[in-house]
């Protein structure tokens, strides 16, 4: 029996039209775990979206006040061939409205297993972004 985690994930843009950009990160020290939105596991009792403002705090630095929530964008299942889990996620969408920076690095906050890893964010223009790692960019197209 595979057990279930659930997940969130976020898509943080700024700007409009053919301007509009998403917030993406590499690892700093693991460029090869290819580039990511916010997002993680939402904790046991957690409620999604407190969970999902949350990682986007620990992860980013951005804090609940700096977004707009656009709505939820796709829910669905994740099978990873090489587990023996079955992951459920929620994509949401939210506009960035804080303070800009083009580009910052940040260190992850929390108690999940990215804790102390270095993250290297930028904003890339929504048409430039290329294929997401484990399949996060599945529901880029609707937002």
């Amino acid at each position: 029996m595979k057990r279930v985690k659930r997940k969130v994930i976020a898509y943080i843009t700024k700007g409009e039209g053919r301007h509009r950009k998403l917030l993406v990160y590499e690892q700093k020290n693991q460029p090869e775990a290819g580039l990511q939105v916010p997002g993680g596991t939402i904790e046991r009792n957690e409620l999604l979206l407190d969970a999902l403002y949350r990682e986007i705090e620990e992860e980013s630095g951005i804090v609940r006040d700096e977004l707009i929530l656009e709505g939820k964008v796709k829910s669905s299942k994740f099978f990873p061939e090489d587990k023996n889990v079955i992951y459920e996620r929620t994509i949401f969408h939210f506009n960035y409205v804080g303070e800009s920076k083009n580009e910052w690095e940040y260190i992850v906050e929390g108690e999940g297993k990215d804790a102390g890893q270095l993250f290297s964010y930028r904003w890339m223009p929504l048409q430039e972004v290329p294929k997401l790692a484990a399949k996060q960019g599945e529901a880029i197209e609707y937002i």
